[in-house]
Order: structure tokens, then C-alpha cells, then sequence
């Protein structure tokens, strides 16, 4: 039997059995004796020779902010077709955090290779990140879809993990395109834009 015959049985022996569901793991931080002795600069350094897409991650603004919560994330991945999950990954000090979980709701957007600048402004904290940038709201969540995005997401908090210093949330797609554009998408190598 062939590597696709195999993965054949596994599907429907698993699907004939009920799926007990993991315990949620306890929500908790990274304990000295659990740092692995690896030096945070090579960490970085050899991370960083695996290219990775840009993303802003997007939420509507609540109902006591001005402005809409946005940060630019490269930690985003597709996670499941059925259901369709994705998920991106943030830190804990983020500030811009604490406002989408609020939300509950975000849009991810892909950036096109001529959105180097937009990346910029949106990795800073503290500033008005959405003056002068253009935007409209995605159709479910009413999360920013920034205009000139290679694509969109619109997605609704389905899950948070605690991933050691970062969370890892994941989000049920609910609506999805793309610009129709033929330009590349942005990407980030060896701590540069490519």
C-alpha cells in the first residue's frame, strides 16, 4: 500500500471513531527552567533564512477607541480547510492586541510587494496607523480591508493558544478575496523586504 493508501485508511479508521477533544492547556508563562539554551540572536538569525509573507492584521474599532486596531504580522499561516481556519501569532506585550480579542472579529491582509511603507507604519506603536490609509470594511466582520491588499481575510476569533512568548490565535474564515492584481506579494527575508 502506497503513502496515499495509507493516508486513505487513516482517514476513515479516524472518521469511525468519536475524537475526544484535548484539555485546553493552562494559560501560563514560560518558566526559566523551560528556556531552551539557545542564544536569541542565532535564534533570529537562522529563522530569518526562511522567507515569510506580510500580513496586517485588522479589527473595527470599539465602541469607546477613534481609530481601528491594526499590527503587521509575518507569523500567519492557512491552518484548515474544513472547517476553514487560519492563524496568526502575536506577542503579549502587543498593545494592539488586547483591542482585536476585545473585538473578537479581524480581517488579515496580505500585502502586495509595493506595501513596504504601509508594513512600516503599521509595526510602530502608539500612532494613528490608519491616517491617510485607505480603507473600506470587510463584508462580515466590518474589519479594515486595506486598499491595494494582495488579498483578504475576514475571520472571527475561533480559539487562543499560549505559544511560549507569543499567542497563537486562530480565526474562522467567514469571507475571503483577492485584488485581481497580478503584483507579488511582499515578502520578508533575512530582515529585509523582498
Amino acid at each position: 500500500m502506497g503513502h496515499a493508501g495509507m493516508a486513505a485508511a487513516a482517514v476513515r479508521h479516524l472518521g469511525s471513531r468519536p475524537v475526544e477533544a484535548h484539555p485546553r492547556p493552562e494559560l501560563r508563562c514560560v518558566r526559566e527552567d523551560e528556556r531552551a539554551p539557545v542564544d536569541q540572536g542565532e535564534f533570529r538569525r537562522v529563522l530569518g533564512t526562511f522567507a515569510t509573507g506580510v500580513t496586517i492584521i485588522t479589527a473595527p474599532a470599539g465602541a469607546d477607541e477613534d481609530a481601528p486596531a491594526g499590527f503587521a504580522c509575518q507569523s500567519f499561516a492557512s491552518l484548515s480547510l474544513d472547517p476553514p481556519l487560519v492563524a496568526f501569532m502575536v506577542g503579549r506585550t502587543s498593545t494592539t492586541w488586547p483591542r482585536i480579542a476585545r473585538a473578537g472579529v479581524f480581517c488579515v491582509n496580505v500585502l502586495s510587494a509595493d506595501q513596504a511603507g504601509l508594513c512600516r507604519a503599521f509595526a510602530v506603536s502608539g500612532a494613528d496607523k490608519f491616517a491617510g490609509v485607505a480603507h473600506d470594511p470587510a463584508p462580515t466582520t466590518g474589519s479594515p480591508r486595506l486598499t491595494g491588499a494582495a488579498a483578504w481575510i475576514d475571520c472571527t476569533i475561533h480559539a487562543v493558544h499560549t505559544g511560549g512568548d507569543h499567542l497563537i490565535v486562530v480565526g474562522r474564515v467567514n469571507a475571503l478575496g483577492t485584488s485581481g492584481s497580478d503584483e507579488p506579494p511582499l515578502l520578508f527575508h533575512r530582515g529585509r523586504f523582498l
